[in-house]
């Protein structure tokens, strides 16, 4: 398994698409995925304050299923780093302090102006939009990318969903650097 760490922020687990992608990712061996019980409980909650139609049961399950799904997965131990660290917004301290003590080389969020590149720098972490760090993942293991997608998308049975269908699913997440790159091994998916 590689030593490259990388701490997925909420946001980028709120997406039940882009979460599954993640940590379908995380199981190649092609990196090191972490995060916490705290960036779990605010996917979950912003989750149900917009959907407030889903089961809180089932989304304790999917938060279950993802801990066992991803070996050493959760960052403990980081609360003490919280008040050193200066953000933005103080509320996201919480997630580089995970970041550091999980010697995470990158961050992956969407909220790039609430975790700025010098701010992270300091502590040998580079913020990247979720689109970045797929593509380059891409660059890195296209097969294994490949194959990820494939599975995930021969997954979703209920309803049937096409490639061009999560093509679309991505692209409307933001990853359209990710579309452009998968559209290249079109045959592979």
């Amino acid at each position: 398994m590689s030593e490259f760490t990388a701490l997925f922020d909420a946001c980028v687990l709120y997406p039940a698409p882009l979460r599954d992608l993640l940590v379908r990712l995380a199981r190649t061996g092609l990196f090191r995925a972490k995060w916490t019980e705290e960036i779990h409980d605010e996917w979950i909650r912003n989750l149900l304050k917009n959907r407030p139609d889903l089961q809180p049961e089932r989304l304790q399950r999917t938060k279950h299923l993802m801990n066992i799904a991803v070996r050493d997965c959760l960052v403990q131990s980081y609360e003490a780093l919280i008040p050193s660290l200066v953000l933005p917004d103080k509320d996201d301290r919480h997630v580089l302090a995970a970041a550091i003590e999980a010697q995470a080389q990158v961050l992956v969020t969407y909220n790039l102006v609430d975790f700025p590149r010098e701010s992270l720098a300091q502590h040998g972490i580079e913020p990247q939009h979720p689109d970045q760090f797929v593509t380059s993942l891409i660059d890195l293991s296209p097969m294994l990318v490949c194959q990820t997608v494939k599975q995930q998308r021969l997954g979703l049975v209920n309803p049937p969903t096409s490639l061009e269908e999560l093509l679309d699913i991505y692209e409307e997440q933001g990853l359209t650097q990710t579309v452009i790159q998968l559209r290249n091994y079109i045959e592979m998916l």
